[in-house]
């Protein structure tokens, strides 16, 4: 029996060890990586811009590199308003949640 205790003791000593060396994951924490993954939709649809002006002046140099740059503009600006749109759908279901 007392090993069960001893088993208990360590798996709970070694289950508070790892809580505390993991990152807080606050709000602040998924704040900083949301506006990080905004930064990074919004440098690629400035990429694409540029490759369109450039395709408008006749300066692109690769074709290829021009579509890829706005295929991937257009790809993450996709995928960023469907998770806009599933955490509006989430916050209005908490918003009907009755207590």
């Amino acid at each position: 029996m007392s090993n069960i205790n001893e088993i208990a003791s360590t798996s709970t000593a070694n289950l508070l060890k790892q809580k505390e060396s993991l990152p807080k994951a606050g709000g602040e924490a998924f704040a900083q990586h949301l506006k990080s993954a905004i930064n990074e939709v919004n440098d690629l649809q400035k990429e694409s811009e540029q490759a369109i002006a450039d395709l408008a002046t006749g300066q692109v140099k690769d074709l290829h590199q021009a579509a890829l740059s706005i295929s991937k503009a257009e790809t993450s600006m996709k995928l960023m308003l469907e998770i806009r749109n599933k955490a509006l759908n989430a916050y209005k279901e908490i918003g009907r949640t009755q207590l």
